[in-house]
């Protein structure tokens, strides 16, 4: 009776283990047949390639995953002006990733030395571009104050290596992340063999004309280096024809950029410490727990908690115990990280935020990812049909209202031109390009007040009875160049200007050195134009999450819900 029982039971095991295994071949094969069609994906033969094997996004250089979701943004204490200005809106945010730390002086340094590299400064053709990225190091300098030392060398003294980047205005920002995009996607390539090892050294020395863009790789991949990219391909390339990698590789990664203010408020607050169940626990003022500066744990108590001005006079507090470690700007990771890991989203430095400011954020038209600052564009097309790269020796310049000349697209990128009508015919989502003054200027805006008027463009006080084109009258300084390439500034003197808020003037956020307490909580905000920098104001960048919301996905059994 036992062996019968037993031969029967290893019965039973062998053909559930059969089964299992069945299965799992089945389950293992089935990822690379197409459930549209029945047909092989990836097949050895041709036919449709497609990146099976992904799993999720990897995490970039220098950032950190911040899962999304709901948060009250806007100031629901501590609002002791009552300006109708951030008043408190219910939010949600996409996941994304955020630098750690702001943008150091070395990170920087080393865009710049690329720069230099590559477009040499003697160069007349190039000189603007590398100029053009030079942070404003005269910030440091005060009428009444001696801070020649920084002036000198807080950018580029090893003393102040790892301390964050200032002077850099918001078009300087931006035009760092996208820089730094290409040249992480650049390793990517060289990492997975789509690219020869060390290609993107021989293309900084100037061994390879031309360099590396993300974009013009996807959309027009002969053009990258110059045209000489099929000679430069790694181990993907197979009996010399180029294998180039496409957005469905899962290789490339999303573009470096500055955060949007919402997404920057919410990582600032990591209100996720305060969560219990589905809610929050309660308000946070700053971006630790409590209402004070200062830490009230047993190690370290009573030193303060970020980087700020304490009172007049008061940049870092007596020296000795106490004191918060620095009297002007301090070296990243000197305090303690919040509940996202993110460093210094109090105190150190202030920091640029994508949005265009506005006094008010408009919660009756998005809810989901609010940002105001889209400009839509598309890829421009040549007559074969392909995306036209600026080629070789070809750069777009702006000059900027204070006669700073930066160059906004180089060498080897693809051209932008704004959406038109075709793209925007009969659409309900958008219908022009420009939508920074959306529902807050513009001439069809439920909010622009009864059609009111501020005179005529030129502000001379004439009044022509026509609808404005904007809700804010600010002055319009104009730069131009006359034939013999001289910079002619005209300052609008006008007296009839009424507001200093336009299309060009973005959102910082978070207090710095010289802030007090008041502006360390994440709601804060303020604005500068975008061509200024100061000596507080500093960046970090981000990058959105594709994908999945969390990186540990939820998931049913039996009805107990358990993480994986």
């Amino acid at each position: 009776m036992k062996r019968t029982r037993i031969s029967a039971l290893l019965s039973v095991a062998v053909v559930a283990g059969s089964l299992s295994l069945q299965s799992c071949k089945k389950s293992v094969s089935s990822k690379n047949t197409s459930r549209a069609t029945g047909w092989k994906i990836n097949a050895k033969e041709g036919g449709f390639q497609y990146n099976t094997d992904f799993k999720e996004q990897e995490t970039a250089p220098g950032l950190v995953f911040v899962e999304g979701g709901t948060f009250t943004k806007g100031k629901v204490q501590d609002d002791v002006m009552h300006d109708w200005n951030n008043t408190p809106t219910t939010q949600h945010v996409q996941s994304f990733y955020m630098d750690e730390t702001e943008v150091t002086n070395v990170m920087y340094l080393e865009y710049l030395d690329y720069l230099k590299s590559v477009y040499p400064p003697e160069n007349p053709q190039y000189t603007n571009i590398y100029v053009g990225a030079l942070p404003d190091t005269l910030v440091w300098r005060n009428r009444l104050g001696f801070n020649e030392t920084m002036t000198n060398n807080y950018l580029r003294h090893p003393a102040y290596a790892e301390y964050p980047v200032v002077g850099v205005n918001w078009v300087q920002a931006v035009q760092f992340a996208e820089w730094r995009t290409d040249r992480v996607n650049e390793a990517m390539l060289e990492r997975e063999g789509y690219l020869a090892n060390d290609v993107k050294y021989r293309a900084m020395e100037g061994e390879i004309g031309g360099t590396f863009s993300t974009e013009a790789y996807l959309n027009n991949p002969t053009s990258v280096y110059g045209g000489q990219i099929d000679s430069l391909g790694g181990k993907q390339q197979k009996d010399s024809v180029p294998n180039f990698a496409k957005r469905s590789s899962g290789i490339i990664m999303p573009e470096y950029r500055l955060p949007t203010e919402t997404e920057w408020e919410y990582a600032a607050q990591a209100l996720v410490g305060s969560r219990e169940y589905n809610n929050y626990r309660g308000r946070k003022k700053y971006p630790w727990e409590g209402d004070y500066t200062r830490n009230g744990q047993r190690v370290g108590r009573g030193d303060q908690l970020a980087n700020f001005k304490q009172g007049k006079g008061d940049y870092g507090g007596i020296a000795g115990w106490s004191d918060d470690g620095a009297d002007i700007t301090a070296e990243v990771k000197s305090y303690k990280p919040n509940d996202h890991g993110l460093y210094d989203m109090a105190g150190n430095v202030a920091e640029w935020v994508a949005d265009v400011y506005r006094p008010i954020v408009d919660d009756e038209i998005s809810d989901f990812n609010y940002y105001r600052g889209n400009i839509f564009m598309k890829k421009a097309i040549d007559e074969d049909g392909k995306a036209m790269v600026l080629p070789e020796g070809e750069i777009v310049y702006d000059t900027l209202p204070n006669g700073k000349i930066v160059a906004v697209n180089m060498p080897g990128e693809v051209k932008m031109v704004p959406v038109d009508e075709e793209d925007t015919y009969l659409r309900t989502n958008f219908d022009k390009s420009d939508n920074r003054g959306f529902r807050d200027g513009d001439p069809g805006s439920s909010r622009l007040l009864d059609q009111f008027t501020f005179g005529d463009e030129e502000g001379d006080g004439e009044d022509t009875g026509e609808v404005a084109q904007t809700m804010y009258n600010a002055p319009k300084h104009r730069v131009e160049r006359d034939s013999a390439g001289n910079l002619i500034r005209e300052y609008d003197e006008s007296n009839y200007r009424t507001s200093l808020i336009n299309n060009e003037v973005r959102v910082f956020k978070g207090g710095s050195w010289r802030d007090r307490a008041y502006w360390l909580d994440p709601a804060q905000r303020r604005y500068l134009p975008q061509y200024m920098a100061t000596d507080y104001i500093g960046f970090r960048c981000a990058m959105s999450r594709v994908g999945s919301k969390s990186k540990t996905k939820n998931k049913t059994v039996r009805g107990k819900k358990v993480r994986k």
